[in-house]
């Protein structure tokens, strides 16, 4: 337990329960309106944002937040107004923004060695001005949810009753994929842009296969997502493997314990 002493591992444990906050509440939205591959297309949109801030020189972070709110905004544009070429639309999108970034960071001057933590994460390099962020990014999710839980119910279980009760469905839609993309700005410090989306919908799933409450699957979600972090930061540590694809390893293999035993439970 001395690892717990070292400064860089608290903060790694800080910003891991502050993305599974963050990832438990947003996370079952993104599980029950089935949009996942959207997220995805916001996540690796993100990526040009990080290499436009590598060739500008401010904090990565705060460009994968830009660029993940612009391309939510789009995609969700794309999504609603254009749903015989969307498949098309949003994976140009996802291609679009993963190679804005990779021409970005080929043309910042010297080598960027922190560049993988960005695809695979590293929690483990989380810095103090990634903790402000990720707080400030949390408040505006939690306060958001509050505000608009209800709408945002509306829009996931039934979108066509809403619109007949004249609820404002397509911004309110968009305003959630703002929410999505900046819980995936939180999660990319620790499994990276490439494996965000399993820590995004993971601990939601699991909490799912035991719970029809779509309010207890909110806090079943959070705590999913703590103990994904959690353990697989130690694993990663006392195992010597990169932080990312361990928490993730952890997630997939909870959740399949949870898919089997229900489906043994079926069978009986």
């Amino acid at each position: 337990m001395e690892i717990l002493t070292y400064n860089f591992f608290q903060n790694a444990l800080l910003i891991g329960i502050l993305a599974s906050i963050a990832c438990g509440i947003i996370g079952p939205f993104v599980v029950a309106k089935r949009i996942s591959f959207l997220s995805g297309s916001i996540a690796h949109s993100s990526f040009g944002g990080i290499g436009l801030a590598y060739f500008l020189g401010f904090n990565p972070l705060i460009g994968a937040a830009i660029f993940s709110v612009m391309s939510a905004l789009g995609i969700g544009v794309v999504s609603k107004k254009f749903k015989k070429n969307e498949d098309a639309a949003i994976g140009a999108m996802w291609s679009l923004g993963m190679a804005i970034g990779l021409v970005f960071i080929y043309l910042t001057p010297g080598y960027s060695a922190d560049l993988f933590s960005y695809l695979f994460g590293n929690i483990l390099m989380t810095s103090f001005t990634d903790l402000f962020l990720a707080v400030t990014l949390n408040i505006i999710i939690i306060t958001s949810v509050f505000i608009f839980y209800r709408w945002f119910s509306a829009i996931i279980f039934d979108e066509e009753f809403a619109e007949v009760t004249n609820i404002a469905t397509f911004p309110i839609y968009l305003f959630l994929l703002c929410l999505v993309a900046l819980t995936i700005v939180i999660l990319i410090r620790i499994v990276g842009v490439i494996l965000v989306i399993a820590l995004l919908t993971l601990p939601a799933a699991s909490a799912q296969t035991f719970n029809k409450s779509f309010k207890k699957i909110i806090p079943w979600s959070i705590f999913f997502g703590c103990l994904f972090t959690t353990t697989g930061i130690f694993l990663s540590y006392y195992l010597n493997m990169p932080s990312g694809p361990m928490i993730i390893f952890v997630a997939c293999l909870v959740y399949a314990g949870f898919l089997i035993c229900d489906r043994l439970r079926l069978l009986q």
